[in-house]
């Protein structure tokens, strides 16, 4: 089975990935739509804040603005952290299919498959979450805004976009932009958690091989291989994306405050509750996805200490049991995945970024009030 097969799909689409089996030509031609698509992202997010920074006066107008720009700066941070990493990646692949990481009979095959399958079936709910929200975006927009000569978004733009001839474009520029912005989300963030999985998926592999072990004492030799690989592989995947995660953690603390803060406006917005309500829940499964699986990845990890004592270790010989008792040493600390080294995530942390986001739009309450 293909590791992460569909996230690299929607990585191609997103302008971020080129499969190793394209020839030159294909390869020429990827590179000027990977260009375009940073085109289309960067210009629709400098259009808004160069709009945020000369034409914005008012906290409603500031709010109009920003929850999107936030999310679009993100996902430029996000198309950039892949580009950049793209030779990371391959690596990271690369070690989930080599020994020790390689299933090496059925059962373990099966395992690998089960994970897989975990690993698509988020994604794809994942996936059609956000472009629910787009499309949402985009039909709301459609019947409220586009007959009234308005933009989606506010935005600034150098020349005069209301003739019958330009705004069409714009439009369509706006809506495709936003789009292409929510899949390098969907990306960026499936790809993440997609490690996070496999690595509980080492785990559960490493577990069944010290269970086979009563039966073969030198495959404790290969466990204690494994187990460092695991803690190795873990320590990678985190300082390769701990910037994005950190900065996917203020950007949905942030947007959560000022979609609460919409939600209050007037009445005039009740028309565009629904797609509030969708934007706010791609959000916090965003940020859900990272410290769901964060947790789970510290959970099995010093699980792995109650299942070693569960064997029966006083059969082996001192060798085996001096490798067993190593495992045990390292499993004390478990793998705890941060964010710039200075949040943990775990689902401590996403109950926090509730409480902080609840905290921030109070303040902005008081500000519209005073």
């Amino acid at each position: 089975m293909q590791i992460l097969g569909f996230t690299f799909r929607i990585l191609m689409i997103c302008g971020c990935w080129i499969p190793d089996s394209w020839t030159s030509y294909q390869r020429s031609v990827y590179h000027v739509y990977t260009i375009f698509v940073m085109l289309l992202i960067h210009t629709f997010m400098l259009s808004q804040l160069v709009d945020l920074i000369m034409i914005v006066d008012n906290s409603d107008d500031f709010t109009d603005n920003f929850y999107v720009l936030l999310a679009m700066i993100v996902s430029c941070c996000k198309m950039f952290a892949l580009l950049m990493n793209r030779s990371n990646i391959e690596m990271l692949i690369e070690v989930l299919v080599s020994k020790p990481f390689q299933p090496v009979e059925l059962d373990e095959v099966k395992i690998r498959q089960k994970f897989e399958k975990l690993i698509q079936s988020n994604t794809l709910h994942y996936f059609i979450l956000v472009e629910s929200t787009c499309l949402s975006v985009a039909v709301t927009s459609l019947l409220t805004e586009f007959g009234k000569g308005n933009l989606t978004f506010r935005a600034w733009l150098p020349f005069d976009y209301s003739s019958p001839l330009l705004f069409p474009f714009v439009y369509a520029h706006q809506l495709i932009s936003f789009t292409i912005g929510s899949v390098h989300h969907v990306a960026c963030d499936s790809l993440i958690c997609g490690f996070l999985v496999h690595i509980c998926c080492q785990i559960e592999i490493l577990e069944h091989r010290l269970r086979k072990s009563v039966y073969d004492p030198n495959i404790i030799r290969e466990c204690v291989l494994q187990h460092n690989h695991i803690f190795k592989f873990a320590r990678t995947v985190n300082e390769k994306f701990r910037i994005t995660i950190f900065v996917q953690f203020v950007v949905s603390t942030l947007v959560m405050c000022f979609n609460l803060y919409q939600f209050t406006k007037s009445s005039a917005l009740k028309t565009k509750y629904m797609q509030l309500i969708l934007y706010t829940c791609s959000m916090l499964s965003q940020i859900f996805f990272y410290c769901w699986y964060g947790n789970e990845v510290k959970l099995r990890s010093r699980q792995l200490i109650n299942n070693v004592f569960e064997m029966d270790w006083f059969k082996f010989n001192k060798n085996a049991q001096k490798a067993l008792l190593m495992i045990v040493r390292r499993a004390a600390v478990p793998i705890e995945f941060t964010s710039a080294s200075v949040i943990s995530m775990n689902l401590d942390s996403f109950v926090g970024l509730l409480k902080t986001s609840y905290s921030a739009y109070n303040i902005l309450q008081q500000t519209q009030g005073s």
